[in-house]
Order: C-alpha cells, then structure tokens, then sequence
C-alpha cells in the first residue's frame, strides 16, 4: 500500500505502555529517497519536544487505523538522543541515535536498510554497538531533508516550468518515496501528475528547484494523479507513459 505524507501527518504514535505523540512531518534521505524518521509532536506530555523516531520501531505501516505503533516504551523515547528538529542533523547525531536504540546503521550495508531491504531489527550485537561508538567520527554529512520545507519546490522540465511538489506518496513497507505529487495549476489549472525520484536528474536545494528529465508536454499530458485510483493500473500507464521501466519488475 502507498500513502501520501500529508495523510499521514497527524497520525498517532503509540508507544507500547501509552501515547507518544503525533507525526509532524518526515525527513528523507536525498540519495535514496526513502523516509528515514518520523519527526513527532509530542504535546504536554515532553513539554512540546520533537523527537525523530525510525521506521525500524515500525517495521510495516498500518496506514488503515490512524495509528503507528512503535516497538519503544515512552521512557525509551523520553530518554532519547535530544536532537534539534529545527536545524539539520549530521551523521554523527544520526550515529548517537542509531546507537542508543541499538538500530543497525541504515547507510552502511548493501541494502536500502543497510543489512536488510525492509526497517527491521536484527538481533542486539552489543559488542558490535560498543565498537561503532568508539569508530565514530565527527560527521557534517547533512543529508536528511524535511518533506514539509521540500513541499512548495518549484519543478522545471527540461524546456521550463512546470508545477511545484504538493507531496510526497510513500512505500508501508519500505518507506521509500515512489512518487512525488506535482501541482500544475499555474499550467494545467486543477491537474496533479505524479513523478518517480529516479526520474529527477538533480534537486537545487539553495534555489528550491526540483529538475526532471521530462518535458513540459510529457509532465501535462501523464495520467492524472487521484488519491482513490493509486494502484497498479495506475502506475503501470504512468510508466508506460514515460516510457520508464517499472520498479517492480525490476
């Protein structure tokens, strides 16, 4: 099942003995482009704090009940890493985290998950955890982007603008983002189209400019985007469309 990050955001996260919070927004990962934390609201019970919490406390969404039920008891999460939402996280807060948690480390592995393709939890190595703290290393790597500061970047085609990202469709089982929601109503008034990340050729983070290898005509003319009819029909004429290759038989 895919889901969009605006339905998500609100979503309740329950700790296993009692309410944590609400989902506030997501980072991703600009290189992969996979949601990597849940930024939550936590409200009165920390005061207003934001902590991040991975899908590996996750594992597979249940986007039916409105609900995220996280495998953390709240004094886990309270006594969480306290990291600045606000401001961009390193490799080394991300690293503090991973290892308070005892979570494998997703950047370093073959897979999207570093050892493993889906978020899991592996069996604790806690001498492994104990040699990752002593390897670790000042790190200025700012990879993560908040999917609410991305939403409003303009998209250009390969002969002008097109439309601006409206949002962000996500993978329940891998947390990837499939496709970015595009807005072109300044073009095609009212007309929302979907784009694949992979499609992207490269994202201007200082101008807020999001560039595709597509053009103008092919962005206008894709199948239009309805939050009911996202299947894989759907997809599959998108695709074709695009004359792209289809990532599940991949």
């Amino acid at each position: 099942m895919q889901k969009s990050t605006k339905e998500l955001k609100g979503y309740a996260i329950d700790a296993t003995d009692g309410d944590i919070g609400k989902v506030d927004d997501f980072y991703f990962d600009d290189k992969s482009w996979t949601i990597r934390y849940l930024v939550v609201d936590t409200g009165n019970w920390l005061l207003g704090r934001k902590v991040l919490l991975s899908p590996i406390a996750v594992g597979k969404a249940d986007f039916s009940s409105g609900r995220f039920n996280v495998t953390l008891t709240k004094k886990q999460v309270e006594e969480s890493p306290s990291i600045d939402t606000d401001k961009p996280v390193s490799r080394q807060h991300e690293a503090y985290y991973h290892d308070y948690y005892g979570f494998p480390y997703y950047w370093n592995g073959p897979y999207l998950w570093g050892p493993m393709y889906y978020p899991g939890r592996p069996g604790a190595d806690q001498k492994r955890i104990e040699e990752r703290r002593a390897e670790r290393e000042e790190a200025g790597d700012l990879h993560l982007r908040s999917a609410a500061h991305v939403t409003g970047y303009h998209i250009e085609a390969t002969d002008g603008e097109i439309g601006h990202v409206e949002d962000f469709i996500i993978d329940d089982e891998t947390w990837e983002i499939r496709y970015i929601v595009v807005d072109t109503r300044n073009w095609l008034p009212g007309k929302k189209v979907l784009i694949a990340p992979r499609w992207i050729d490269r994202v201007s983070w200082n101008d807020s400019k999001v560039y595709v290898s597509l053009s103008r005509e092919a962005i206008g003319n894709a199948p239009e985007y309805h939050p009911d009819t996202l299947n894989r029909e759907y997809e599959g004429k998108l695709h074709d469309h695009y004359n792209r290759p289809k990532y599940w038989e991949l």
